[in-house]
């Protein structure tokens, strides 16, 4: 499905270099295809060991999801607050409304997955304002219908309960908690079939860059354990591999 976008809503790439988003094409490209799994290794190598949404998995399997975060934050249910703040063009709308594109929203619902915290008609909003993706520590409503979509969506999976079950949609833009891992407004999330990971933007160029590295040589070990070879000094290399592998590269 497309819709015609002529009131400002998008953003679009512009002289700096920058597509939707804010990721220069370069990073946005490499992220596409660096495994998060390898992502995250060079994340661990500088202290960051708890940058992974624990417990969600894609409803688009193949497809990975690259961008900036924009969050979403709930309460727990509680009558009263639900009364005064779920009403009216509320803060789960509203992020659903102005989510750009090339962003991925991330939604902050502690983990709860007894409750939906998107549904059909809240992703393709998300879709057709060109967001990258939906991330949520809860649960999707209209699990077949959002899939038919086409937004990636990373979730603890389906559940057919309305918001009020479980949650207060409460603020946006906020430093929020998903899956176990702070996520601030800006962050760089990337998921794939292994899960999804934030890297904290100020990172994603030296983290990019170690990640690609590190995929040429394990690429490049992987076709001679392929070859027959022991992965005895092999995996990682010891100091001859490593010789062998510079040698191959400036070569």
């Amino acid at each position: 499905m497309t819709e015609t976008v002529n009131d400002g809503e998008r953003n679009t790439a512009d002289v700096t270099g920058l597509l939707p988003g804010g990721l220069s094409r370069e990073l946005r490209e490499a992220l596409e295809v660096t495994p998060v799994s390898t992502l995250s290794s060079a994340l661990r190598k500088r202290g960051y060991v708890d940058v992974f949404i624990d417990g969600v998995s894609t409803n688009q399997p193949g497809v990975r999801m690259v961008g900036p975060a924009r969050t979403l934050r709930f309460l727990p249910h509680r009558p009263d607050l639900f009364a005064s703040h779920a009403v009216g063009h509320n803060a789960q709308k509203r992020a659903f409304d102005t989510v750009n594109e090339g962003e991925v929203l991330v939604i902050d619902a502690r983990g709860e997955r007894g409750s939906g915290t998107v549904g059909d008609i809240l992703a393709l909003r998300a879709h057709l304002r060109g967001a990258a993706g939906i991330l949520t520590d809860g649960g999707v409503r209209d699990w077949a219908q959002v899939a038919a979509i086409g937004i990636p969506v990373f979730s603890q999976g389906a559940h057919p309960s309305v918001l009020g079950r479980r949650h207060v949609p409460w603020e946006t833009d906020v430093a929020v908690a998903c899956g176990g891992a702070a996520v601030v407004p800006g962050d760089i999330i990337v998921g794939d079939a292994d899960g999804a990971i934030v890297i904290p933007a100020a990172l994603v160029g030296e983290i990019v860059a170690e990640a690609v590295a590190q995929e040429q040589e394990d690429a490049w070990v992987a076709e001679h354990v392929a070859a027959g070879h022991s992965i005895e000094g092999l995996f990682p290399p010891n100091a001859e591999w490593a010789a062998k592998y510079r040698e191959q590269r400036r070569s």
